[in-house]
């Protein structure tokens, strides 16, 4: 099967060179985290590929701060390694039409009305003492 992304993208989306084998590992580990989530890989699925592929590519230690002299980054609080976001899995989700709202009736097919609950039920616990 021919990968959904491939090395060249995640350089151009990175706006820097990258090692293809090692842009192509990553590549083939971000897709199967997304066929863990839709299988097959909907349309557009590629998008939701890059963009776990280029946190791990990019970031893969997971550095959430860094300090050189005085020039200080703060990057958003991350996981190490390859990982999905919630929204990137909800999206996978919606592109593959599942997701949304939906009820469930747990009433068998051909259930009677419910029990009626006995009058007696009804009075005070004190009654007929």
């Amino acid at each position: 099967m021919a990968p959904v992304v491939a090395p060249q993208q995640l350089a151009d989306f990175l706006g820097q060179d990258v090692q293809d084998d090692r842009a192509a590992l990553i590549i083939t580990q971000a897709e199967a985290l997304c066929r863990a989530v839709v299988n097959p890989l909907p349309e557009g699925a590629g998008a939701v590929v890059l963009s776990v592929a280029a946190r791990a590519y990019a970031n893969p230690q997971g550095i959430v701060a860094e300090t050189v002299g005085p020039y200080s980054v703060q990057r958003p609080q991350s996981q190490a390694g390859l990982y999905m976001t919630r929204d990137e899995r909800r999206s996978l989700k919606l592109m593959a039409g599942r997701g949304g709202a939906f009820s469930i009736n747990p009433t068998p097919t051909g259930a009677g009305p419910p029990p009626v609950r006995p009058a007696s039920w009804d009075l005070p616990w004190w009654y007929g003492q």
